[in-house]
């Protein structure tokens, strides 16, 4: 939830650059943002394999 909130910041932050001529830092930070959304879908799936691996456990 927290690297998703960060995405959201910096796509935030690349929309505004954008719209007030800063194609650097609109350019940067739309690569950080795609850089950490993906981290997440990996780590996410990385956990969901390793739980459908270990099975559930009954309580």
């Amino acid at each position: 939830m927290i690297m998703l909130s960060w995405v959201v910041t910096f796509l935030v932050i690349a929309l505004i650059a954008g719209i007030l001529g800063f194609g650097g830092i609109a350019g940067a930070s739309i690569e950080i943002a795609k850089t950490i959304f993906f981290i997440a879908v990996i780590l996410f799936l990385v956990s969901a394999v390793i739980g459908l691996a270990r099975g559930r456990t009954r309580v």
